[in-house]
Formats: C-alpha cells, sequence, structure tokens
C-alpha cells in the first residue's frame, strides 16, 4: 500500500459504530471516508462529528471507488451478505461479531472468506485487552506450565433492550460469543459443551425465550476444562475476569477501576473507585488495538486478527451451549 491514509467506510451508526468511527479518527494512517446508515439522522449525526460524509444507502461503499475497507458494525442478519459483497469489490473488511446467527448461512461463505486476496477480519476485540493479551502471552510462555482449568467470567453492568434481546439471537450468540472466542484463543479447539442456564431475574428477557445467567463447561481437544459464568446484569460494574490455573501456578485478570486509589477510613478498611460500567469504558483500548492490526495486517499482508472461520468456530459453540441449555444434555463438537 501507498503512505496515504486507508480509505474506511463504517456501516452502522449505532452504539458500535461510534465506538469504531472513535477508534479511526484516533489511529494514524486511517480516515473516515463514509459512515452509512438507514437511519439518516444518525449516519448524519455521526458525520458530522468527524467531518465525514455520510449515506443512507449501503450501494455507495461498493460502487463509488472511494473506499479501501469496511468496518461492519450493522445488524447480525447483514454481516454475511456485506462481508461477500466487500470480497467481490476488492475491499478489506473488519466486522462485528457475529457473523451470523445461523450456522449454515455463515457456512456458506467460509471458503469464500478463506480465499480472499483482500483481508477478512471478525471483531473478536477481547484478544487485544491488554490484560487478557498479557495474561495469554505469559501462558504461552510457560509460566504456569500446562493448562489445567480456564475459568471465564463474564457479567454486563445491565441488561440489553427488550427489542434488542428479540433479535440478538440469544445470550450465547450474543454476549458468551466473545467468551467462546477466548477460550478457544488458550486451549485451541474445544469437543464438549454443558451448558445450565436459567431466568434469575429478568421476565422481559425469559419473554423472548432467553436466558438471563448461565454457567457453562467446556472440555478442548487435549483435555483442558473451561468454565464460563455468565449473567446479564452486575450491580458493580462491568464484571470482567480470568484465572488461568496450571501445574506450576495461576494467572489471574481482575476487574478494571478508573484508578487504582484505595481509602481506608473508620467506615471502611479498603475502598476503590467502581469497576468501569459501560463497554466503551472498559475495551476502548483494545477497539484501537484491534484496528491498528487490521491496518497492519493490510499493509503486510499477515493475517493479525480473528479470521472469518473463527467466527464461524465461536458460533458453533454459542449453537451447541444453546442446545444443551435447552436441552439439558452435553453437546459434543464434530
Amino acid at each position: 500500500m501507498s503512505s496515504k491514509n486507508l480509505r474506511i467506510g463504517i456501516i452502522g451508526a449505532g452504539r458500535i459504530g461510534i465506538v469504531h468511527s472513535g477508534s479511526v479518527a484516533d489511529t494514524s494512517g486511517a480516515e473516515i471516508a463514509i459512515i452509512v446508515d438507514a437511519i439518516e439522522e444518525s449516519a448524519a449525526k455521526l458525520a458530522s462529528q468527524y467531518d465525514a460524509k455520510y449515506s443512507t444507502n449501503v450501494d455507495d461503499i461498493f460502487t463509488k471507488g472511494d473506499v479501501d475497507a469496511i468496518i461492519v458494525g450493522s445488524p447480525t442478519p447483514t454481516h454475511v451478505d456485506l462481508i461477500s459483497r466487500a470480497i467481490d469489490a476488492g475491499i478489506h473488511v473488519l466486522c462485528e461479531k457475529p457473523v451470523d446467527l445461523d450456522i449454515n448461512r455463515a457456512n456458506s461463505i467460509k471458503e469464500k472468506a478463506a480465499n480472499s486476496k483482500t483481508n477478512v477480519s471478525i471483531g473478536f476485540n477481547r484478544r487485544f485487552d491488554p490484560n487478557f493479551a498479557a495474561a495469554h502471552a505469559r501462558y504461552k510462555a510457560g509460566e504456569i506450565g500446562n493448562l489445567e482449568q480456564l475459568i471465564l467470567t463474564s457479567r454486563d453492568p445491565a441488561p440489553p433492550p427488550q427489542a434488542y434481546v428479540a433479535v440478538s439471537g440469544g445470550i450465547f450468540r450474543d454476549q458468551v460469543i466473545h467468551d467462546f472466542d477466548i477460550a478457544r484463543f488458550f486451549v485451541g479447539e474445544i469437543v464438549e459443551v454443558s451448558t445450565f442456564a436459567t431466568n434469575a431475574f429478568s421476565s422481559e428477557i425469559k419473554a423472548e425465550g432467553d436466558f438471563d445467567t448461565a454457567l457453562t463447561n467446556m472440555r478442548s481437544a487435549d483435555g483442558k476444562l473451561i468454565s464460563i459464568v455468565t449473567s446479564r446484569h452486575s450491580a458493580y460494574g462491568y464484571d470482567q475476569r480470568l484465572e488461568a490455573f496450571g501445574e506450576k501456578g495461576m494467572i489471574q485478570v481482575g476487574n478494571v477501576s478508573p484508578t487504582t486509589v484505595r481509602s481506608y477510613k473508620a467506615e471502611h478498611s479498603e475502598q476503590l473507585d467502581p469497576y468501569l460500567n459501560f463497554f466503551l469504558e472498559r475495551y476502548a483500548t483494545s477497539y484501537r488495538k484491534e484496528l491498528a492490526l487490521f491496518i497492519e495486517s493490510i499493509e503486510t499482508g499477515k493475517q493479525l486478527n480473528p479470521t472469518y472461520e473463527d467466527g464461524c468456530k465461536a458460533l458453533i459453540l454459542a449453537d451447541a451451549a444453546t442446545e444443551s441449555a435447552k436441552s439439558g444434555k452435553a453437546i459434543s463438537i464434530a
């Protein structure tokens, strides 16, 4: 590539589109070429913040020749089609998870994505959180020897709106899919999934046939055990922890606060700032690292981000967890 900025089109001007637009604006070597959203007011408002063009017609991304790459943050059912169109147009693509809600539809372009001459990456940004990345690097360096147990805790501060839950594909395809990817990041392929799930607090989520609380146990191909603790709410903010236990010791990742200041008074023995309460704050650094690696991948031809196949494999685990939660049976992964 030349020394010119990478011209990036943002598809979707909702919450995740806002996140990615900020990342592009803050990243050297990249610029927002256009923002597209079916709701004109949303597209225009976001574009105005960055002095960018906007459109309500996604065709403008593929036909005007002024976009080198796209970031897809539109509703999940649009992902497969947009990835396919980007490949056909010779446009690099970074797509939010999940790749689709239907594994058969996702698989329909898996070979096309694998053979693409342009970069196709899936947005499992938590791999690039400095804390998770450091824990992974130290584990891979042999610090705790053979990994025996991996425990992931993933509790969101508050559940999403009922209207979102209705189209999200459920807690496992929407929320836990990040943890399925982190599990694969640490242990490789997973061969068995067993899930217990319930409705502990939300009648709205239950009304959509979904769960708000879950415990998922998995087994890797080489016998490592993984547990994922999940909830759609957490009164104390984002609860995002990791524990990797091995023959030589343990590595832990704790929750993140704005500062590390501790207060000691007569009323309390130890008090810290509250945990971060919004995913943009908690994972802002990881989104920027994800984008930087996407740009580096395009420049070098190396695949530095999770692949489309990673997206499909995480979706398979989400499907298995959903089936297990509903059937009460452990599900084997072929």
